[in-house]
């Protein structure tokens, strides 16, 4: 363990950081799983309005730099993409 103060006040920092940065990659995995599933279920109205919630909640993820911005943009994308794919029948 530290024993320097500022090596302390760190950790504390960190620990903080670290469980707000698992909180907010939690509600983007949450938000990605309810877009998929109503991909899945062929629903194109709850597939769109998921998707609606799931952009910002990537895009801050990103502007807060929990996830590089890439990373944000290829998720969108893909998720995107699926729903797009629902108003085409293939």
């Amino acid at each position: 363990m530290t024993t320097h103060a500022s090596a302390l006040k760190r950790a504390r920092q960190s620990e903080r950081r670290r469980m707000r940065n698992a909180t907010i990659k939690s509600a983007i995995k949450t938000y990605s799983k309810k877009v998929l599933k109503a991909v899945e279920g062929k629903n194109l109205e709850e597939a769109r309005e998921t998707l609606a919630g799931a952009i910002p909640t990537i895009q801050g993820a990103s502007s807060k730099k929990v996830i590089h911005k890439k990373t944000a943009a290829r998720k969108i994308s893909r998720l995107t993409k699926k729903v797009n794919a629902l108003r085409i029948p293939a």
